[in-house]
């Protein structure tokens, strides 16, 4: 597979964003650079605009929140979280007003009650399922609680298993370390909403009929690998936990369909870069194999045309030569 191109904007190829929120629009509390103009310019533009995130530590209402105190539009019905698309799951597999085991926070918990489910957080009180989802301050006993529900014989949910979750102070654990702590204690596997799972996407689908959505994130294992299981097309950025490094090396049926370094290239054009055997041209920028690795000898390192050239070049010598190339130490990112 090889690298998408298009002589207009992103925003005019593609009539819904489906955009993820952690190391896409924000880390913590602050908009990533240039997040908040390319957001403006794609709606201003006529496209459709959904907030996806697998984090379920906050209802939908106070994300919409949190996007309007930086200056971005966004309605509440504008975000879709994990943890709506794991109670919608939930309220279809038990019946209404059932209670369910609650291990996570408000954020869980607001979308699980407008669903007609009842939350309760102990094996106790005979809940019929176990529904798991970040929160900062979850802790042992609850971790517990729904060991011993699963192993009791419940089903169990999760909205997400991201291994980790960007952080204004860094990388840290998130869901997914979290859900594998009770996977080793039950060895049982949960059914799961969020990214790369289909039932994100089906929510949000469920809401804006779109005819070409494009998903945009900078996760390639929730994000990207989403985006193939659903059949859309996708944008991945470099603003927040993926490298160059990986995007380069993926086979050829976990590509991307384009790759940028922000979400800036939602309203940018993407060149066609031209290949030949150890060379690759795109715009302004030109990559090179030299001595086994990619070298940028044209253009400035992180911009959209170097990216561009150096992915189409090591995605090409990795299928011609069947082994993965690494990158000149100066352009991993």
């Amino acid at each position: 597979m090889s690298l998408g191109s298009s002589t207009r904007p992103l925003y005019e190829d593609y009539d819904l964003g489906m955009l993820d929120l952690d190391g896409v629009v924000y880390i913590g509390p602050k908009a990533v650079p240039g997040a908040v103009e390319a957001v403006t310019a794609a709606r201003k533009a006529g496209m459709r605009l959904a907030f996806l995130t697998n984090n379920a530590a906050r209802p939908a209402a106070d994300v919409a929140a949190h996007l309007r105190e930086l200056d971005i539009e966004a309605d509440d019905v504008d975000v879709v979280t994990a943890a709506q698309a794991v109670a919608h799951l939930v309220a279809d597999a038990v019946p209404h007003g059932s209670a369910v085991l609650l291990v996570g926070g408000e954020g869980l918990q607001i979308p699980l009650e407008e669903r007609g489910l009842r939350c309760v957080t102990s094996l106790d009180d005979e809940p019929v399922a176990v529904v798991q989802g970040f929160h900062p301050d979850l802790g042992w006993k609850a971790l517990a609680e729904a060991s011993y529900a699963i192993e009791s014989g419940l089903p169990w949910f999760a909205s997400n298993t991201d291994l980790t979750i960007p952080t204004a102070r860094g990388i840290a654990p998130g869901n997914g370390a979290l859900v594998q702590a009770v996977r080793t204690a039950t060895g049982a596997t949960p059914t799961v909403a969020g990214k790369p799972e289909r039932a994100l996407f089906d929510e949000t689908l469920g809401r804006i009929d779109a005819d070409r959505p494009l998903m945009v994130g900078d996760r390639l294992d929730t994000d990207i690998d989403g985006a193939i299981n659903a059949g859309i097309d996708s944008l991945v950025v470099l603003s927040g936990v993926t490298t160059l490094q990986e995007i380069v090396t993926l086979p050829a049926g976990r590509r991307p369909t384009f790759v940028g370094p922000d979400l800036s290239s939602l309203v940018a054009t993407h060149p066609e870069v031209d290949v030949d055997d150890d060379s690759a041209t795109c715009g302004a920028a030109t990559a090179t194999v030299v001595g086994g690795s990619v070298r940028l000898t044209r253009g400035e390192p992180g911009t959209l045309d170097a990216l561009r050239a150096v992915t189409a070049l090591a995605w090409s010598w990795g299928d011609r030569s069947g082994t993965d190339i690494e990158l000149d130490g100066t352009l991993d990112a």
